[in-house]
């Protein structure tokens, strides 16, 4: 007589569980076929971010033949800054595609922020930091009615953020010119709260050649990203909200709720990064940010989303953050034209793409 048992746990929730054919006399003969454990390569390879991580390493490497200023700690300091102030929204935007949507309004959002703070605290003659309160309000307001009309209607994100960005663009510029005669912000250095605000969103640590804060917002980001992700109960609502939303819901997944929750981060690093950009540059033009939204995309999706949801890392939108700030700075570096710099970042969005699933699909093999 030949009995079947298995000890252990649930092999897809945790460490394999084993399992053996006994005989009566209770001698194991073979272990059970179901259970398996997955090789180390396997594991790599089906990370969503192992592709952007070759094409990282490879143009690294390439910009550090041609361009030997990179070499220095300054040159490094430059393109972690760059990469950060595109990083920071990739984050969210990341997030949001995993989910399974888009927001084609993320680049003027920012801008939207930065025009909302400095215009509400001159125009009121209020403390800077209230301008900076009323200006997240407004953001996460923003992605509020994105999400909020998305679920409502069904149209699709694409048409409804696209709808989204011609609005706050028209709004940019008309009420700044409105309210101020010009197309740029007031200039609000000698307002009180001016000072202590740019202490936080534009302050440069005295680390190497000076660590700007940008940078630690993004690792900041990153990390709690990847936490939720990984480690939470939302995370996992992110990723069956983008894989199969209908199976999502009937599986008690609050699906509106989480994609709605996904365009208000949106807002919210809209929101950060708006506040840099004022306190660092004391004023912003209202046509600002206008085409930054596909660099968030290109980021994201460099670093392994899929233009389908359900799939991809915030860490893997970071390495595609840090990938722009490679190209960009080590062309300048190299001596070589501007012209070509959206050449290579093309060129990273269809290789990283190709490469992405070349690497799941032999993953998935193994």
């Amino acid at each position: 007589m030949e009995i079947r048992t298995k000890a252990g746990g649930d092999a897809g929730a945790g460490p394999a569980a084993s399992a053996a054919t006994t005989h009566a006399g209770g001698k194991a003969t073979s272990a059970d076929d179901r259970v398996s454990t997955r090789p180390l390569v396997s594991v790599i390879l089906s990370r969503p971010e192992i592709g952007s991580l070759i094409g990282a390493v490879a143009l690294f490497v390439l910009f550090l033949v041609v361009a030997p200023t990179l070499r220095s700690g300054a040159s490094l300091f430059t393109v972690l800054y760059s990469s950060s102030t595109i990083g920071i929204m990739a984050v969210s935007v990341a997030l949001l595609m995993i989910g399974g949507e888009f927001d084609l309004s993320a680049g003027v959002a920012v801008t939207t922020a930065s025009l909302t703070a400095s215009t509400f605290a001159f125009q009121l003659h209020l403390n800077v930091w209230v301008g900076v309160l009323a200006a997240l309000v407004v953001a996460l307001a923003v992605g509020l009615f994105n999400g909020w009309l998305f679920v409502r209607t069904g149209l699709p994100s694409f048409i409804i953020t696209l709808g989204s960005f011609f609005m706050l663009t028209g709004l940019n510029l008309g009420v700044t010119k409105v309210v101020s005669g010009g197309v740029s912000s007031p200039t609000i250095t000698d307002m009180a709260g001016f000072d202590s605000a740019k202490a936080f969103f534009n302050y440069t640590l005295p680390v190497g050649n000076g660590l700007r804060v940008p940078i630690l917002f993004w690792l900041v980001l990153v990390v709690v990203a990847t936490w939720i992700l990984l480690r939470t109960r939302v995370g996992n609502w992110i990723f069956a909200s983008g894989g199969d939303p209908v199976a999502a819901r009937a599986v008690g997944v609050p699906v509106r709720k989480t994609k709605i929750g996904l365009f208000m981060g949106v807002g919210f690093t809209a929101w950060l990064l708006g506040m840099h950009n004022l306190f660092a540059y004391s004023n912003v033009q209202s046509g600002n940010g206008v085409g930054n939204e596909l660099y968030y995309i290109i980021a994201a999706v460099v670093g392994g989303c899929l233009m389908t949801g359900g799939y991809g890392s915030a860490i893997g939108a970071a390495i595609g953050a840090l990938i722009y700030g490679v190209v960009t700075n080590g062309i300048v570096y190299a001596g070589w034209q501007a012209d070509w710099n959206k050449l290579f970042l093309g060129a990273m969005l269809v290789i990283a793409t190709v490469v992405n699933l070349v690497v799941k699909n032999q993953a998935a093999k193994r």
